[in-house]
């Protein structure tokens, strides 16, 4: 099978990773790619919303399957591309990735489904957002409605920081289009899970969970980041957890979507808050998380491109694909400054002795390879993941690979996993 792997960070990497170990694979390409993908595959340069470019590219070469990392290219219509050009694509069409692309629209499949989530409301209108936040009082939930970098949320512990987020939304466009509607929602409250399945539009089957870090420093402080570390399974989430995940959301939105025209294949990323009514849904994504993803593809066995196939040609019932009883980790080192402003083009090293202690696998982002060196190239810039019995064991193994990283520059946190 010739696969095009679209997307150049630490998901992509490790995907690529997957993918690679497949028996099935003849050929596999990415694009961008970043240093690290590029001992695994060929990268091209091809940006992943280049829709006419990445199609151009996989009919010159005859790509059998197009797998798409990150959400953009899904929500601008790369699988319909993909569709048009008899090109199977893992990942949802332009209208089913609306799931991700419009929390609005994820709001109302959630209403028609009956899948438990956050009571919220949307408007358009600055005044009228504000008449709402100030009569619902805080902590309070505020959301650009389409997408915006990972940068569009706001959870207000306050009344005035929910007008600020409002006024810089609809008023100041911070967010450009994606701050055309607002969704302003209950704050939940509880334990964050990420949780994935795989759908082929009829069918859904668990693909697992991970906890991930989004503040940037130690102890859950500072801004929200993309992801500084993950690790998985999350403690207690257990098999009837997963089952009641199934039931109560993954499987009445698919027999929503399909409901609507719009059925949904791909991975299905549920964000869930645990709390004591039970999970609630926060927000899908129609995409592997980063850097759960890692967490995920180091547990992964099977022939995981196999299962993406499934999944983008119907027929999820022939995958076999799990995840080990095993834990891992992983720890993001990103650029000083990060998520502000930072620098790039400082140099990285020790990568290959961190990548030669037991059960780990250095997982590059924002990098670049220049003269033999590989140097920082993005905010986020390497994923050190490690497996082990235990989520203590695979921690460990982690951080003692992280001590392995020369690079000055970088920083990361130090209590991923801590309190699993």
């Amino acid at each position: 099978m010739r696969v095009l792997l679209v997307g150049g960070g630490g998901r992509e990497h490790a995907l690529a990773a997957a993918i690679a170990a497949s028996p099935r694979l003849t050929r596999l390409w990415c694009a961008p790619g970043n240093a690290g993908i590029a001992a695994v595959a060929p990268c091209v340069p091809i940006g992943p919303e280049d829709i006419a470019g990445l199609v151009g590219f996989a009919r010159a070469n005859a790509v059998d399957l197009v797998v798409v990392g990150p959400e953009a290219p899904l929500v601008g219509g790369l699988a319909d591309a993909c569709a048009a050009a008899a090109i199977a694509c893992f990942g949802p069409s332009a209208a089913a990735a609306r799931l991700e692309g419009s929390k609005a629209f994820a709001k109302s499949v959630c209403a028609e489904a009956g899948v438990p989530t956050a009571v919220s409301a949307t408007f358009d209108d600055a005044d009228a957002a504000l008449d709402h936040v100030r009569a619902t009082g805080a902590p309070i939930v505020v959301k650009a409605d389409g997408l915006a970098a990972g940068k569009g949320v706001v959870v207000a512990a306050t009344v005035a920081e929910a007008e600020a987020a409002v006024i810089a939304m609809l008023r100041d466009r911070v967010h450009g289009a994606a701050g055309d509607r607002v969704v302003i929602e209950e704050c939940l409250v509880g334990r964050e899970v990420s949780f994935f399945a795989l759908c082929d539009g009829d069918r859904a089957v668990a693909f697992g969970a991970a906890a991930d870090h989004k503040r940037v420093g130690d102890g859950d402080l500072g801004p929200n980041t993309g992801g500084m570390g993950a690790y998985s399974p999350p403690a207690g989430f257990t098999p009837a957890l997963e089952e009641e995940v199934m039931a109560r959301i993954v499987r009445p939105t698919l027999a929503a979507m399909t409901r609507r025209g719009a059925p949904f294949r791909g991975v299905l990323f549920c964000g869930l808050m645990l709390t004591t009514d039970g999970p609630r849904l926060i927000e899908f994504n129609v995409r592997f998380g980063d850097p759960e993803c890692q967490a995920l593809m180091l547990r992964a066995e099977g022939d995981v491109l196999a299962a993406l196939a499934a999944c983008a040609r119907g027929a999820l019932e022939s995958a076999t694909i799990r995840l080990r009883d095993d834990a891992s980790v992983v720890v993001v080192m990103a650029a000083r400054g990060y998520p502000g402003a930072y620098a790039k083009g400082s140099e990285i090293a020790g990568l290959e002795d961190a990548a030669a202690l037991p059960g780990v696998r250095v997982f590059h982002a924002g990098t670049r390879a220049e003269g033999g060196r590989i140097l920082a190239d993005g905010g986020r810039v390497l994923g050190i993941g490690a497996t082990g019995a235990t989520v203590a064991e695979a921690r460990a193994r982690a951080y003692a690979a992280v001590d392995l990283v020369r690079w000055p520059e970088g920083f990361c946190r130090r209590d991923i996993a801590a309190r699993a």
